[in-house]
Parts: structure tokens; C-alpha cells; sequence
């Protein structure tokens, strides 16, 4: 399950600030573009890092599956926000692996170790018997899908999301 769900998280959830709104790659995830300034997706990273908190505590939890971070990159032209996998915790510090490929990003590529700046955290998810925790971005994006869309990723993902 661990492979499919960060598969469908990264075709889902690469968010970087561009004006289209779907950006379609051969054998890589679509890319979802979220101007800067969407409010509502905005809302959804503040809580994120407000409640952080709670991803860490769940860290030591051995029943939640899948943690990632989802965090900013950034370039001189370009903004792209990425989930990184495999987390690890120490000292207040959090490492993973990037679970996509970049499309903007250069400087990484997919399964490439990263170690996270805590202040480009845009959002964190876990799940525990199968049902989302976290994951502000994924509800604001699942949100805007349409019935369609939406009944597929539900199917695919196997997330419950409340």
C-alpha cells in the first residue's frame, strides 16, 4: 500500500505557484498548480504547521502507516511543494526520502535523502487504519475534484477522508 498511496499522493499533490492549472507528464505524476495566493490553500498549510505537533507525537505511534512531510522547494524562478517519504525524527530535525520526480526543482530527484528545513513544511499526513490524519492540502485539492475525479482517487488511494 505504501508504494500506490505516496504514487498517488505525488500524481496528486505536486503543488508549485504557476498560473495553469494541470501541468500533464509522460510516465510521471500530473502536477496540480496552486497560484500563491489561493487563501483557502493557504488556510490548509497554516493549520498544518500549527498543528505539527500532532505528526510528531504520531511518529512513535507503530499503528499510523505512510508519514510524510510535504515541503517547499524552491528555485530563482520557481516554487514546488513535494512529499517526502521514509521520515525520520531526531533532534527536532526530520529527514525522508522524495517520493517524486521534481519538475521545476533541479537540484533533487526522486529517492534522493532529504533533510527538511522545518520552516518549509507545507503540510504533513499519516494514516491509521486506513484513515487520513493531516493531509490539509490533499482535502483542499480532493475538494475542488470533481465528483468523478473524486469517487477515483477515493477508490484508488483507499484513504478514508473525512
Amino acid at each position: 500500500m505504501k508504494i500506490k498511496l505516496l504514487a498517488l499522493l505525488c500524481m496528486l499533490f505536486l503543488i508549485s505557484c504557476k498560473d495553469s492549472n494541470k501541468i500533464e507528464r509522460e510516465d510521471q505524476p500530473t502536477i496540480y498548480d496552486v497560484a500563491s495566493g489561493d487563501q483557502e490553500m493557504n488556510a490548509a498549510i497554516e493549520k498544518a504547521t500549527e498543528t505539527l505537533d500532532e505528526f510528531n507525537a504520531a511518529l512513535s505511534n507503530p499503528e499510523i502507516e505512510d508519514p510524510a512531510l510535504k515541503v517547499q522547494f524552491q528555485n530563482a524562478t520557481d516554487v514546488e511543494h513535494m512529499w517526502i517519504g521514509e521520515i525520520e525524527y531526531n533532534d527536532g530535525k526530520y529527514s525522508g526520502i522524495l517520493t517524486n520526480e521534481p519538475e521545476y526543482i533541479t537540484e533533487y530527484k526522486m529517492g534522493d535523502k532529504i533533510d527538511i528545513d522545518n520552516s518549509k513544511i507545507s503540510d504533513w499526513m499519516y494514516l491509521k487504519n486506513g484513515k487520513l490524519f493531516g493531509g490539509f492540502t490533499i482535502k483542499v485539492l480532493r475538494n475542488r475534484m470533481n465528483e468523478e475525479e473524486r469517487k477515483q482517487f477515493d477508490e484508488e488511494s483507499g484513504m478514508q477522508i473525512d
